[in-house]
């Protein structure tokens, strides 16, 4: 047997609904992903010089290897490290990042991978 979709929205407050709106908000989350990815992509092309100074701080330490991952939630950001940083990462993170006044500290973390991304 089966089923084919309707057009018809279910019924609120149905396990029917539930599903609709879930299924939807994974359709926003990923365009809303890969917007930001092509945005960033675009952004990240240091040679052309549009790139912020945050974005060029968090691309250098990402190029050093560097492992931390930012998390993001209801607009509060955190940064995780699970895995040790080579050195050279490490050292560019303390002396250029996290000497940064708050605020600046901040949108550099922005630009880091998030713990969502693989």
């Amino acid at each position: 047997m089966t089923t084919s979709r309707s057009n018809v929205p279910p019924e609120s407050g149905t396990d029917d609904a539930r599903s609709a709106d879930t299924e939807r908000a994974e359709i926003d989350r990923q365009r809303a992903l890969a917007n930001a990815l092509r945005n960033a992509r675009s952004a990240s092309d240091h040679d052309s010089g549009t790139g912020t100074p945050s974005l060029k701080l968090a691309m250098d330490y990402l190029s050093l290897g560097g492992h931390r991952r930012s998390m993001i939630d209801d607009n509060i950001t955190d940064v995780r490290q699970w895995d040790e940083d080579p050195p050279e990462a490490e050292r560019f993170w303390k002396e250029q990042v996290e000497t940064l006044p708050k605020d600046q500290r901040k949108q550099v973390e922005d630009f880091l991978p998030t713990i969502n991304t693989p």
